[in-house]
């Protein structure tokens, strides 16, 4: 038998968890809509969709609760958060103010590796869509968002921001399926990225204003016909 270096068969990353797993698809289901807000969470039932004891299942539904994907109600138990326009418009007046200060910042101090991130996120974003690979888009986004915040040094505006991920995600799919939006939403990242790449801090500032006014009114009127 070859001889192996000591650390070439070596898990650097141990493999997903059980309730991880559980945990993702959960979260996917409830963003993607198919448990649309109000809908109880019984503890039987989820374990036979997802294959997982009770014991996973409410972890899961505790995790869920602490991203505001879900709510325990009197008399009721666990059921999928309902996402209104005031509970949204808060979400977005702070996004608008942590994400154009980081894109300000980011122009500033940008280089050539944080362009490359940024183009290769954008990238995927656009392939992973014209694929309908949801979740790929998602998980694109949530880098361009952290590479941006990186590069600034806002990690704690980035720690607030992970923390409304849960219904910044299920905004996001929400105004992704909008048919009349001016300017596609890649595009608008995409005048993000141009921004931080020529280092105009107020031209960046400015492209997240414009990219989340419009999510913002998509939202609005998504959720007020709901």
């Amino acid at each position: 038998m070859e001889h192996l270096a000591p650390d070439e068969l070596r898990i650097d990353r141990p493999p997903q968890t059980l309730r991880g797993i559980a945990l993702d698809r959960l979260r996917a289901a409830i963003i993607a809509g198919r448990f649309p807000g109000g809908t109880r969470l019984v503890e039987r039932t989820l374990c036979d969709q997802l294959g997982v004891s009770r014991s996973v299942v409410r972890e899961v539904i505790r995790v869920l609760e602490t991203e505001g994907l879900v709510e325990t109600l009197p008399n009721r138990g666990p059921v999928v958060a309902r996402l209104d326009w005031p509970q949204a418009r808060q979400v977005y007046d702070i996004r608008r103010q942590l994400e154009g200060s980081a894109a300000e910042a980011c122009a500033l101090v940008a280089d050539a590796a944080v362009d490359a991130a940024l183009a290769d996120a954008l990238e995927t974003i656009r392939t992973g869509g014209r694929a309908g690979g949801e979740d790929r888009v998602f998980a694109a986004t949530t880098r361009f968002y952290a590479e941006i915040f990186a590069a600034a040094g806002h990690h704690i505006a980035w720690e607030i921001v992970q923390r409304l991920n849960g219904r910044i995600s299920r905004l996001r799919a929400l105004t992704l399926a909008a048919r009349d939006r001016a300017v596609p939403g890649p595009e608008r990242m995409a005048r993000i990225a141009a921004a931080i790449a020529a280092r105009d801090g107020k031209a960046a500032r400015q492209a997240v204003e414009d990219h989340l006014t419009e999510a913002a009114a998509l939202a609005q009127k998504a959720l007020e016909a709901e």
